[in-house]
This record gives C-alpha cells, sequence and structure tokens, in this order.
C-alpha cells in the first residue's frame, strides 16, 4: 500500500469517527471494512455481498460525504487545533513556562469563541 492510500484511510477513519453518523449503514460498513479492517475491495464485496465496482462506489460516495460535511462544519479540523494547542499548554505547564501556557490557553478560548460567533 503506498503512503498515500495509506493517509486517505486515515484520514476517512478521522472524518469517519466525527461524522460517521451521517452515513448510511451500508457506507459505514464498507468504509470500516476498508479503513480499520484493511480489507481489499474484492474481501469487502465478498463480505457485504456486492460486486467490486460498488465497493469501490460506496467509498467514493462515503469520501466525498465526509469531506463535504468536514468542508462545511469543520467539527474534526477545530478538534485537531485544540487538542494540538491542549498539548502545547500541557507541555507548556510542566516546563514551567507559566506565560507561554497562559497565553496558549488564551488563544484556544479565543479560537473557540471565534468560531462560536462564526468569525
Amino acid at each position: 500500500m503506498s503512503r498515500v492510500d495509506l493517509r486517505r484511510k486515515v484520514d476517512l477513519a478521522w472524518l469517519a469517527a466525527f461524522y460517521g453518523g451521517m452515513l448510511t449503514e451500508n457506507q459505514r460498513r464498507v468504509l470500516t471494512l476498508h479503513c480499520e479492517e484493511d480489507l481489499s475491495l474484492g474481501e469487502i464485496a465478498d463480505e457485504v455481498g456486492i460486486s467490486r465496482q460498488a465497493v469501490h462506489e460506496t467509498l467514493n460516495r462515503a469520501a466525498e460525504k465526509l469531506t463535504v460535511m468536514e468542508a462545511s462544519l469543520g467539527v474534526a479540523e477545530r478538534f485537531r487545533r485544540m487538542e494540538d494547542g491542549l498539548s502545547k499548554a500541557l507541555d507548556s505547564l510542566n516546563a514551567e513556562r507559566y506565560d507561554e501556557a497562559r497565553q496558549t490557553l488564551e488563544t484556544l478560548l479565543t479560537l473557540d469563541t471565534e468560531e462560536e460567533n462564526g468569525l
């Protein structure tokens, strides 16, 4: 598997963690088998009882739906930014750089408020 294929699987699994409930049951199942179980299209087709082409189309539709939702809502990216910022703040606290930790937390709170207000 190429790096690009692996990155795509990781990205799809990440988005599915946030938006998976918006997919159909079939899309979720196919996506899980593809991303988490690392099954090939042929193996998924056998497992689900559809053609290899239908698996390919289902994955593409699910990926498109997840991508559009993230572009519209940005929940996964917001979570990633918050997680990164909190990790940075914790590192600053552990290193006793309290002003840096405070600044990082204030920035995160500002981002959170701006996002809530649609800025």
